[in-house]
């Protein structure tokens, strides 16, 4: 045996020359019939017949169709801007025509259950149409990706939206990816992506920034915690340069966002208004910036500053502070880390030093250990305050919280002080002493009936006024003429040649379509959102990337062809 091995200087001795031939081999397998794995094919019903869903139509990446629904606050939705800014820059197309999109991006709020019900709706609808379907938000980042209807899908945390291209691409090659992980630098958790990557704005006149992500508190009741957890806050500077980049891509309004503003800062030794005065100085003359929400104790250490600050041409004499009870003793149980009389002091001092200042708040309804004596005083607290906008939720009990397992009031007396509240919001109007009066408006968006354009005062107070051409964008003085409940209603009162421009990078052509709402802007360019895209980008059909993309995939194929080509030819011989 060892003799032979010896004897053996080549793997190709082991043939003897009495053997097949490679050649020989190959020819007795003339009869032969090589089958490929088939395709499975979805099959989708459409006027009566049964036709092939296009989503497996085609391979190349960057080709496809995409539509993006977003659930929740103004942080989901800058999150989703982000995204379809990344799909744009590869070369997808967007759309809201959900039946023609290959691929469903549906990025979902985790507050209450309602939301949460049709998020997980529109999942079954999208398998049930034969839709690949990608989840994003605050649902699966807070373990809402172990339900059933998450098991199979591919998922975009919120720490991960700058990666969304690849889950896309590869969720539409038939394949699973979840990105649930924290966003690290050199070690250091960061509050997400870069607030530099390429943003699709679903309004071009806003720019929504987010300054910070979770937060300090530990809310019984709050689910968004287990998403965006401990405060996380985004360096001034690049909060800045986003700024000074949005105003010169066309913008004219500044929202700043996050699970609570007032804690900005805290952990990189700096502070809300720091950021906030760095942040007027590139604000142009006539521009705005609304602050986002805050809690009560993290804005009570700011009063005076903050009060100066409300009170800037340049920024909205507007705040947002949820108080969620009018009871210490439920504010208590909620673990909200303040008291009542803190929350009337916040007010009281705004009201004093900013007059006419907005100040909107929340109410939940039917908190576990509310008793009805704790209701009363929630009542007494918004009939001495009156506030303009009041939002009024009932509790819902959110899985995985510690209220969730607290012993309920009876659903029907959840829906009865729920009503009373209610009903007291809706006995006082709080524009009806404005009839009459002349504002400077700065008009930005369409009302949901499409019959108005809507512009806010100083006191971010919503004025409905006539679509008139050219007139988006701009900064106008009107006169009230009707008020309501929720809005007033004013007359322009000067020619269109004294309207004011207040951002000469405002591109005009644009805000023609009246349908702002509707559609998305990249980089200044308006991109429909009906599956005919006119960006810049898409009307060259392929960004670079997806070019060199291309490139790569041909190269690839003649190689396989080629070697494919002199394999056989081997064999052959």
């Amino acid at each position: 045996m060892s003799n032979n091995c010896d004897d053996l200087d080549d793997i190709e001795d082991l043939i003897a020359p009495g053997d097949l031939k490679p050649s020989d081999r190959y020819n007795n397998k003339k009869d032969v019939v090589f089958r490929g794995k088939r395709e499975k094919r979805i099959l989708i019903e459409e006027n009566g017949n049964l036709e092939e869903n296009s989503n497996h139509k085609s391979i190349i990446p960057g080709t496809q169709t995409i539509y993006v629904k977003t659930w929740g606050c103004s942080h989901n939705n800058s999150d989703s801007e982000y995204m379809a800014g990344q799909l744009v820059q590869f070369g997808y197309n967007l759309t809201n025509e959900k039946d023609r999109a290959d691929l469903w991006l549906l990025n979902s709020c985790t507050v209450k259950n309602p939301s949460e019900d049709t998020f997980r709706n529109d999942i079954q609808t999208g398998l049930n149409n034969g839709k690949k379907v990608v989840v994003a938000g605050c649902v699966p980042q807070g373990g809402g990706s172990k339900q059933d209807y998450c098991k199979g899908l591919s998922i975009v945390g919120v720490n991960q939206i700058d990666r969304v291209v690849e889950v896309v691409e590869e969720t539409l090659k038939g394949n699973t990816v979840k990105l649930l992980q924290a966003k690290k630098v050199n070690g250091k958790r960061r509050p997400g992506p870069s607030l530099l990557m390429p943003k699709v704005r679903k309004n071009p006149l806003i720019e929504i920034i987010p300054i910070n992500s979770g937060c300090l508190n530990q809310c019984t009741y709050c689910k968004t915690k287990h998403a965006r957890g401990d405060l996380v806050s985004y360096p001034p500077e690049e909060i800045v340069q986003r700024a000074k980049d949005a105003f010169q891509e066309g913008v004219v309004e500044l929202w700043l966002t996050s699970e609570d503003t007032g804690t900005y800062g805290r952990d990189i030794d700096t502070s809300l208004p720091e950021l906030l005065y760095k942040l007027i100085e590139v604000i142009p003359d006539g521009c705005k910036m609304r602050i986002g929400m805050t809690n009560p104790p993290y804005i009570l250490e700011h009063l005076e500053p903050v009060s100066d600050i409300l009170k800037h041409p340049r920024v909205y004499s507007f705040l947002h502070v949820p108080v969620q009870s009018g009871s210490d003793s439920v504010l208590g149980e909620m673990k909200r880390e303040y008291c009542i009389e803190e929350f009337e002091r916040i007010v009281d001092f705004l009201r004093e030093k900013v007059p006419g200042v907005n100040i909107a708040t929340d109410i939940i309804c039917g908190f576990p250990s509310e008793t009805p004596e704790d209701f009363e005083l929630t009542m007494k607290l918004c009939e001495k305050y009156k506030f303009g906008s009041l939002f009024i939720n009932q509790f819902f009990p959110r899985p995985g919280t510690p209220a969730a397992n607290m012993r309920r009031i009876p659903a029907n007396q959840v829906k009865q002080r729920t009503k009373r509240l209610t009903d007291l919001f809706y006995t006082y109007e709080p524009y009806i002493n404005n009839l009459g009066k002349e504002y400077e408006v700065l008009v930005t968006e369409i009302s949901h009936d499409k019959k108005h354009f809507v512009g806010h005062n100083q006191f971010y107070e919503q004025i409905l006024l006539p679509m008139k051409d050219n007139l988006l964008g701009k900064c106008v003085n009107v006169k009230i003429i009707k008020t309501s409940k929720f809005s007033m209603e004013g007359e322009i009162i000067e020619e269109e040649h004294q309207w004011k421009k207040v951002n000469e990078n405002i591109n005009e052509n644009l805000l023609r379509k009246k349908d702002i709402g509707n559609g998305f802007v990249h980089d200044g360019n308006f991109v429909e959102t009906n599956g005919e895209a006119t960006n810049s980008i898409q009307r060259q059909g392929i960004d670079k990337l997806h070019l060199i993309s291309l490139i790569l995939l041909g190269i690839a194929l003649s190689f396989k062809f080629y070697f494919e080509y002199k394999k056989r030819q081997t064999f052959e011989s």
